[in-house]
């Protein structure tokens, strides 16, 4: 994307490949001559039925595993071949656009009230409303599917706080403008004076709304003298439910046309962003169609309001980090030459409560710099969720054309002359649960129905009505959230997005066959290295289990290493890890945290996906439903504590638990009893040893990676622990395994 001298011709943002893409493709075509190596041999040494029957399905069962594995890194590489990097210049937007720009709408949801604390909501909340971007031009609203008049009274009082907090970033340009990570991140102490001293009012203001909130939670109740403040509380009477409730829309709106409402200004006198309250209307008998019915009823009630012509939606726990993340985006959209093709712009998924070491793995820096971008590259950016800026039309079920133009400067409002109460009355009516019935809400409109992972299907649904979407990845992290400080919230978490992404790929919405001919193969490919998730761990399974157990009984299913067929399965094995490990350290993540990925990849394989593939079963069969589960955003302090100190937290008798522990033992067993047969015990299995040396090797770095379940499991003494009845049960369960196989392998 060249430019000319003339300002007004250079483009609001260039694209950008990542260098050494010949070199990474010459390397990647060696791995692939030693994997199809690795199936040629397989095949050629199939061990005869007659003298070696079970031995024999073992290994046609090893060689369907690396068919798989080769396959499956086939598909990765297309978030490799070609990835690109996005630069904005809103100097330029800025110039070029100045007052001109359009109206952004602000969605955050929230469902639970217990699980999402109302403090961390509001944190939310108020950083998105002190955005660097004309107050006038920016609505922030806020979804509550657990229709909790707590959550309505920590809006009620941000709104308060809102007055002092938004001009005080902006004179003192605050960051980050989260109040709860700011404050735990700075001491103004250190500041000038006039600084100091404003700082401390406002932080003092803050622990006062904090405490009146919380103390709100504690009592289960708010106080009457609250409730009697403002005509919102009325909606709550003691019939209300969490999923069964009349829609509740109650908006604190500057009104744009003659300045009417002077109450809604800040301490210095100038606009407030408009704050909107919905909690859309519930009943048992009726499918709300979790967050994704919130959102579309959040794009309903918007277009009744402000109609902003992009569309900001944010987890409650994904603050925004960068006060200028807006104006980036607008460049993507703005961009005369490429922007009216631009759907949404994703930005990656951040935690400011990571450690280096990232114990859980919950974000990897190799994932959203290296195979989202990559994806990006053929046009195939994924939308994750949260942190996304979309574009109306495309969101609403507009289908790209070649005549399409945007209208940026037009009315903010789309019904100006209405009043608060008249506007809160019609937007109730779009956010009952009735409204969308006979409607394409949710098929060809919105976000799509029907899947726990509806931020992907509507990404691709909307990347085939021919729009192109856009991952950037700033420097300066736009969002930062919360991540998971226990194994069992991630592992939960992983099976509803394996779940959802595997549906998605037996669904009539494969990318092979719903993006043929729309989106280009690599997107379609890249797609599928997340959507195969799930049958990813049957042959991670089955590499876990059978090696050891065959180890353990001196029966190699693996060339010797004094033989040439030795070599593919040499070079791909430790080609492939040593180009994933300086990957990961090329993009900033540490050795630690490397290998922490790696255990967390071997324990979701054998927990999270393996639930995910049989609960798909379980749908396709009519057993069950889709289910979305919320992830607990409120910690326990000794949870916390072992959390700073990097320690896992297991502490309960989950089944995933005894998985973990039950393979974890048997691969200890496996390697003690292999490696002592091969010191202690006969010459014939001595004289095969050198079959066993992959055996070993596999069932070696299975054992360290699981260190911190033996850990778990003998050592450790906290609440954190793996129970003692799962430690008994996956010992007798390990013991059983080991034992089997004495009758097939003798």
């Amino acid at each position: 994307m060249g430019g000319g001298g003339d300002e007004a011709m250079q483009p609001l943002f260039v694209t950008k490949q990542l260098k050494g893409r010949v070199a990474y493709r010459c390397f990647a075509s060696t791995i692939f001559v030693g994997i199809c190596l690795i199936l040629v041999y397989r095949l050629k040494h199939i061990p005869s039925s007659e003298e070696h029957e079970h031995g024999r399905w073992a290994w046609i069962g090893l060689f369907m595993a690396e068919l798989w594995f080769g396959f499956y890194w086939i598909i990765t590489q297309s978030a490799r071949w070609n990835v690109v990097h996005r630069l904005p210049f809103k100097n330029r937007l800025l110039q070029r656009y100045g007052d001109k720009l359009p109206a952004v709408d602000v969605f955050v949801c929230t469902a639970d009230p217990t699980l999402e604390p109302p403090t961390l909501v509001v944190n939310t909340v108020l950083s998105a409303m002190a955005y660097n971007y004309p107050t006038e031009k920016l609505s922030v609203y806020l979804s509550d599917d657990g229709c909790s008049e707590l959550t309505f009274y920590a809006l009620l009082e941000a709104s308060r706080f809102a007055k002092q907090w938004i001009p005080f970033c902006k004179k003192f340009k605050v960051e980050p403008r989260s109040p709860l990570a700011y404050f735990l991140n700075h001491n103004d102490s250190d500041q000038d004076i006039t600084f100091a001293h404003e700082g401390l009012a406002i932080k003092k203001l803050y622990e006062d709304m904090k405490n009146r909130i919380e103390s709100a939670a504690e009592m289960g109740s708010i106080p009457k003298e609250v409730r009697d403040q403002h005509k919102g509380f009325s909606e709550w009477d003691s019939k209300i439910t969490k999923k069964d409730h009349q829609s509740i829309v109650q908006a604190y709106l500057v009104i744009l046309i003659d300045g009417r409402d002077t109450k809604s200004l800040d301490s210095d006198g100038n606009r407030l962003p408009t704050l909107v309250y919905m909690a859309r209307e519930k009943k048992p008998q009726m499918h709300h169609n979790f967050k994704a019915g919130s959102m579309n009823a959040l794009i309903r009630v918007s277009s009744e309001m402000s109609n902003g012509d992009i569309i900001l939606n944010l987890d409650c726990d994904m603050y925004p980090n960068d006060p200028d993340a807006i104006m980036d985006a607008l460049c993507f959209f703005l961009d005369e030459e490429k922007g009216k093709r631009v759907c949404y712009v994703q930005y990656p998924q951040y935690y400011n409560n990571l450690h280096r070491s990232n114990i859980y793995s919950c974000s990897s820096m190799v994932v959203t710099k290296i195979e989202l971008a990559g994806v990006d590259g053929y046009g195939g950016a994924l939308y994750c969720g949260t942190g996304c800026f979309h574009r109306r039309e495309s969101l609403c079920g507009r289908k790209y054309s070649e005549d399409f133009k945007a209208e940026w400067n037009r009315k903010t409002w789309k019904n100006a002359g209405k009043s608060v109460q008249e506007l809160e009355e019609a937007s109730k009516v779009l956010a009952s649960c009735s409204y969308e019935k006979g409607t394409l809400w949710g098929k060809e409109m919105g976000l799509m129905y029907g899947c726990s992972v509806e931020d992907i299907i509507t990404g691709l649904t909307i990347q085939c009505k021919g729009w192109e979407p856009v991952h950037y990845n700033p420097n300066k992290r736009g969002f930062l959230g919360v991540a998971a400080t226990t194994l069992d919230q991630v592992l939960i978490q992983y099976k509803r997005w394996a779940e959802g992404m595997f549906q998605i790929f037996i669904s009539n919405y494969c990318p092979f066959f719903y993006g043929h001919g729309k989106i280009k193969l690599g997107a379609q490919m890249g797609y599928c290295v997340y959507l195969l998730w799930a049958p990813n761990s049957f042959p991670m399974l089955y590499y876990t289990i059978i090696p050891p157990l065959f180890l353990l009984h001196g029966v190699a299913l693996f060339p010797e290493v004094s033989s040439p067929w030795f070599l593919p399965f040499a070079y791909v094995f430790t080609a492939k890890n040593t180009y994933s490990m300086l990957e990961a350290l090329w993009c900033g993540d540490s050795f630690k945290a490397w290998w922490n990925l790696e255990r967390s990849w071997l324990i979701r394989s054998s927990t999270s996906y393996l639930f995910a593939f049989i609960d798909n079963l379980r749908k396709l069969l009519g057993l069950s439903e889709t289910t979305f589960d919320i992830t607990d955003k409120a910690v326990d302090e000794g949870v916390l504590n072992r959390y700073q100190q990097e320690i896992m937290e297991f502490g309960n008798a989950s089944l995933m638990v005894y998985i973990i522990s039950t393979l974890a033992l048997l691969n200890l067993f496996s390697f003690l009893g292999g490696v002592m047969r091969v010191i202690i015990f006969s010459k014939e299995f001595r004289n095969g040893f050198s079959g066993l040396i992959p055996h070993i090797i596999l069932c070696g770095l299975t054992v360290m990676l699981n260190l911190p379940v033996y850990h778990a499991l003998f050592i450790r003494s906290d609440k954190g622990r793996i129970p003692s009845s799962v430690m008994f049960t996956s010992i007798v369960l390990a013991s059983l395994a080991c034992l089997l196989p004495f009758h097939y392998c003798s």
